[in-house]
């Protein structure tokens, strides 16, 4: 991994550990076919308190980690920034399917293209009986 590579993924880490600061802000979530590469990273912007997220903006990659991509870390780290974002939430980790249920698969079903994931709590990651 290149300086210019860490650099952008350090800033993005460096953000999310800092808690919360206030408003706009935003979080950041990950999505892979399984709990190993990331195929996707949707950022959502938040203006206020109990507000739905006013900018979504999502990146996706068939064949690369998103979390490792250096374009895709400085877009996400440029974009926080172009909304003012005070805070960043989420985890370093994936949490669920790059899918979209009811648009990619029906709604109420799991996923066919992720198994991983059919039986699976996104938060945990443990299997569920």
């Amino acid at each position: 991994m290149s300086i210019l590579e860490r650099r952008f993924r350090k800033s993005l880490q460096k953000q999310l550990k800092r808690g919360f600061r206030g408003y706009p802000a935003a979080t950041v979530a990950y999505y892979g076919p399984d709990d190993q590469r990331a195929s996707k990273v949707a950022v959502g912007i938040a203006r206020s308190e109990g507000e739905k997220v006013a900018e979504l903006r999502r990146w996706s990659s068939a064949e690369a980690d998103v979390r490792f991509d250096t374009v895709i870390n400085r877009e996400i780290v440029e974009f926080i920034h172009a909304q003012g974002a005070r805070t960043v939430a989420g985890v370093d980790r994936i949490i669920g399917c790059p899918h979209e249920e009811g648009i990619d698969y029906p709604q109420g079903g799991a996923c066919p293209a992720c198994p991983f994931w059919a039986n699976r709590d996104r938060w945990t990651g443990e299997t569920l009986h």
